[in-house]
């Protein structure tokens, strides 16, 4: 029941959206090749599926492994700037820098440098989505209680305790929330490189789909790769909502249903 009512509104309105996507196309005779209607992309996406669904597993192999790479670097970068300020103001520009540089520019080089294929789009993605964890998880280090901070110095507890047991607690719905953020820039990430890389004949991904689908004017392949590419990111985002529910659920109020308690 409460699954019921947490995802029945959202199911209806993209069913409603659907029905009035289908019922344009119809009313207004929409030629396939600018508009397709779901019932094309439907078809597109069962009659394709083999070649889409190995297009989409090595999308996903890329944005999973820019997920951990961003996150193990991320949070490195973060424990290194809450123990030295001095390291923070002289890195953290350059943390920026990651974040304001459309990765679609820095791709091509990065694919120049980087033999391996694979390799080289993970670090494009890793690019793209490691500034929120660094963000936020430094944000959350150092966002601890004064009252506990000033406890933990009376009872002469070490940096690594307080590290442990104070600050690393603390930061953890800020690195949840930066994670959230980082999934989905991940994907981003992958698709942007993709494209890059397929347009040099590499590309396998989901992007490449899309660009092949483009160059045959077959738009309902198209429109279905992207549904993947949505349904995806979709994913991602309710996995590590998950797990930030599954850390933090016991204990911090961000993940309580407050009109009903835990």
């Amino acid at each position: 029941m409460n699954l019921a009512r947490r995802v029945g509104p959202s199911v209806l309105v993209g069913m409603a959206l659907l029905g009035l996507w289908q019922a344009a196309v119809l009313a207004w005779e929409i030629p396939v090749y600018l508009v397709p209607s779901p019932e094309r992309v439907v078809e597109a996406l069962v009659q394709d599926w083999p070649i889409l669904v190995a297009a989409w597993r090595n999308t996903l192999h890329i944005t999973l492994l820019a997920m951990a790479v961003a996150t193990v670097l991320g949070v490195g970068v973060s424990l290194a700037f809450v123990q030295s300020r001095w390291l923070e103001r002289a890195f953290f520009p350059y943390a920026v820098l990651l974040q304001v540089t459309p990765i679609v520019s820095v791709a091509p080089l990065v694919i120049i440098w980087v033999k391996d294929t694979t390799w080289a789009l993970v670090w494009c993605a890793t690019l793209a989505a490691i500034f929120p964890v660094i963000s936020n998880s430094t944000l959350g280090l150092r966002s601890v209680d004064v009252g506990l901070m000033n406890y933990f110095r009376l009872q002469r507890a070490s940096r690594w305790q307080v590290l442990w047991r104070l600050r690393i607690p603390s930061a953890l719905p800020y690195f949840f929330g930066g994670l959230r953020i980082s999934a989905g820039l991940s994907l981003i990430g992958a698709i942007v490189a993709e494209f890059v890389a397929g347009a040099g004949g590499a590309g396998t991904g989901l992007a490449y789909q899309i660009l092949q689908s483009g160059y045959q004017l077959n738009i309902p392949r198209m429109f279905a790769a992207l549904t993947l590419i949505a349904v995806t990111g979709v994913l991602l985002f309710l996995t590590t909502s998950a797990l930030a529910k599954w850390a933090l659920g016991g204990w911090h109020p961000s993940q309580w249903d407050l009109d009903r308690g835990q």
